[in-house]
């Protein structure tokens, strides 16, 4: 077999890939190597509306449980503060269904897609590379101009390409079951270092009296969740048992140095193209992939796909998101190093009507950086000797 272009990976990463390499005139296929799209799920399936703008789907009465608009952010010690948006910020969906619409859309647009068909091996040619694929328990050879990675965070592509992985992934763990929620529109969210190491935990209602409840830390994801099911203050006496879900997965700490290579390029998580302050990748992958489409399209027509013609790329996804990447590392490296009296009083400090003000105006999930430089302005000198406590420990 041979197309212009092949993408592995039909999460959504690959299948928007794919649908602008054939929509800019490439022949494509998409490979997936597990038998049904959108499985397992590995996500806690909460997007901002910015992230399903940008996949391009309008039927979201179909995949969308919830609408949230807000947030309650909890102290290690239990003080609570509301953040709320004047208008819905982000949705609760059904992966498994999104994920197969946005197949759906790539085939749509003139793509093949190979079900279980897992990559073996990857050789680079001088007109460009072949894939030796186990597809339906036979090995066969697939010629392409251009492999584009949207293989999940342990990349076979970009590890086969001398790419490398993402160095830093911490797991997950998420179960769904009865929860009374404090707000139908509200994700309720909880940090602190014995809650959830190095990241947070959440609550995400789905439907009346019920929620995915999960966390992503360090180490020992179910460990921390079985604790915070049990025992915390809150979550335990809200959570009325039953388990209808469970979900485990991991998130990419910070994008791989280069995404390029001699007739591959690499997106979405695979490239670690994830939102470090969040573990969201739906916007930035989706963002990243089409730039991916079009370019593969454009030098598998040209005939040369090598890293100097493939660099459009890199420099174009870049150009978009490597500052919200950066300032997305910092704040995470800051969380890692905190203990739970920093939490508390970061907590006690955002406690405070001009700044939550400022987080509702100017509050967004996929461009943190706006908010930072925004909330600048609410520094009096309490809150600069925090700032500067807290960013002291990142930095040291």
């Amino acid at each position: 077999m041979e197309y212009d272009v092949v993408v592995v990976g039909a999460g959504p990463a690959g299948s928007m890939a794919a649908k602008y390499a054939a929509m800019n005139g490439a022949r494509t296929a998409l490979l997936e190597e597990h038998y049904a799209i959108g499985e397992p799920v590995q996500c806690a399936g909460l997007v901002s509306v910015a992230g399903i703008l940008e996949c391009e789907v309008n039927q979201t009465e179909l995949f969308v449980n919830r609408e949230i608009g807000g947030a309650f952010l909890y102290s290690p010690d239990c003080r609570s503060i509301a953040i709320k948006g004047s208008e819905t910020k982000a949705y609760v969906i059904e992966r498994k269904i999104f994920d197969r619409i946005l197949a759906q859309n790539a085939i749509e647009a003139g793509v093949d897609l190979l079900m279980n068909s897992k990559v073996v091996d990857l050789k680079r040619r001088s007109d460009g590379q072949i894939l030796k694929v186990r597809s339906g328990g036979e090995d066969v050879e697939i010629y392409s101009n251009v492999v584009i990675g949207a293989d999940g965070v342990k990349s076979k592509i970009a590890k086969l390409s001398g790419l490398g992985t993402v160095k830093k992934i911490l797991p997950a763990a998420q179960i769904e079951g009865r929860y009374k929620a404090r707000g139908p529109s509200f994700v309720e969210m909880f940090v602190g270092d014995k809650i959830a190491p190095g990241f947070f935990a959440w609550c995400i209602p789905t439907e009346e009296n019920m929620a995915r409840i999960g966390l992503c830390s360090n180490d020992a994801p179910m460990e921390h969740l079985q604790r915070l099911l049990s025992s915390h203050p809150i979550i335990s006496r809200r959570y009325r048992g039953s388990v209808t879900d469970f979900v485990v997965g991991s998130v990419p700490l910070g994008p791989l140095k280069r995404t390029i290579a001699d007739g591959v390029m690499i997106v979405g998580d695979a490239a670690g193209q994830v939102k470090p302050t969040t573990g969201g990748g739906v916007y930035t992958g989706a963002l990243c992939a089409k730039i991916a489409g079009e370019v593969a399209a454009k030098v598998a027509s040209k005939g040369d796909a090598s890293v100097k013609q493939l660099r459009e790329y890199e420099k174009r996804w870049k150009s978009s998101l490597s500052g919200e990447f950066r300032m997305g590392m910092f704040i995470n490296k800051t969380i890692d190093k905190l203990d739970d009296a920093d939490f508390n009083d970061f907590v006690g400090a955002l406690n405070d009507p001009d700044i939550l003000e400022t987080i509702t105006k100017y509050g967004d999930m996929d461009r943190p950086s706006i908010l930072v430089s925004k909330s600048l302005g609410h520094l009096n000198s309490s809150r600069l000797k925090l700032a500067f406590r807290l960013g002291r420990k990142a930095l040291f």
